[in-house]
This record gives structure tokens, C-alpha cells and sequence, in this order.
């Protein structure tokens, strides 16, 4: 097999023991992840929250920060629980730092948050140049 380059990474982060900090959470999430991008060398080119109420899909949210280097998005079941994050940066933008960082700023707000899997997969595979 040939050996591959990467320009890219995709960080994915799985929790549990999720517990809304405030009344809207999928703005106040949404608030979180472009304060992480911010404070990273990403670029935000648009954001967007969709909370769902419970008449079509479980009640709970999806939140995207669209990134020139590609995005930042949660999805949350607020009634079970659960918040699933994913960090896909490439070229120049480091998605560990980026997912460090909101990490370290939910688990300052939701103690009884835990994290159950994080996973890096490397993206835009290539061949060696």
C-alpha cells in the first residue's frame, strides 16, 4: 500500500450526561463554537442553529460554524442525553487544538458532561508528493 499524506483532520467528539445550561441551548452552543473559532487560526464563513422541537425528530438540536478550511458542527438529543461535536479542518487549521478548546469550555459549563469517544481521522488523503 502507499504510503499517504494528509491535508487534512477530522476530530469527532461522542458525549453523555448532557444537561442544557440555559432555556435556548442550540444558540447558546452555537455562541460556544464560533467563540472557539475565534480564538483559533479557522475562518468562519457563515453559522447556523436548527433547534427541533420534538414533532419530527427528537427534541435536541444541530449546530454548524461553516469554515473556509471546512466546519464545526454539534447535534445534540437533549432529552437523552447525548451531544455529538465534529471539528474537520485542512491545510493550516489544527482540529485538535480547535476541539481542545471547546471541550475544555462545555466541561466548564456542564459538569456532568462525559465525554465517551473522541476520534482523529486524517482527511483529504493523498499521495506523497
Amino acid at each position: 500500500m502507499t504510503n499517504l499524506d494528509a491535508h487534512g483532520a477530522h476530530v469527532f467528539l461522542d458525549y453523555t450526561g448532557y444537561v442544557s445550561p440555559t432555556e435556548n441551548d442550540g444558540q447558546w452552543i452555537l455562541k460556544l463554537l464560533e467563540q472557539a473559532v475565534e480564538r483559533s487560526d479557522a475562518r468562519k464563513v457563515h453559522s447556523h442553529v436548527e433547534p427541533f422541537d420534538g414533532s419530527i425528530s427528537p427534541i435536541g438540536f444541530a449546530a454548524v460554524v461553516l469554515l473556509d478550511e471546512s466546519h464545526v458542527t454539534a447535534h445534540c438529543y437533549s432529552e437523552n442525553g447525548w451531544l455529538a461535536l465534529d471539528c474537520f479542518t485542512c491545510g493550516g487549521s489544527d482540529s485538535e487544538a480547535l476541539a481542545d478548546d471547546i471541550h475544555l469550555q462545555l466541561l466548564k459549563e456542564i459538569p456532568s458532561l462525559e465525554l465517551k469517544r473522541r476520534q482523529h481521522v486524517a482527511r483529504f488523503l493523498h499521495e506523497e508528493a
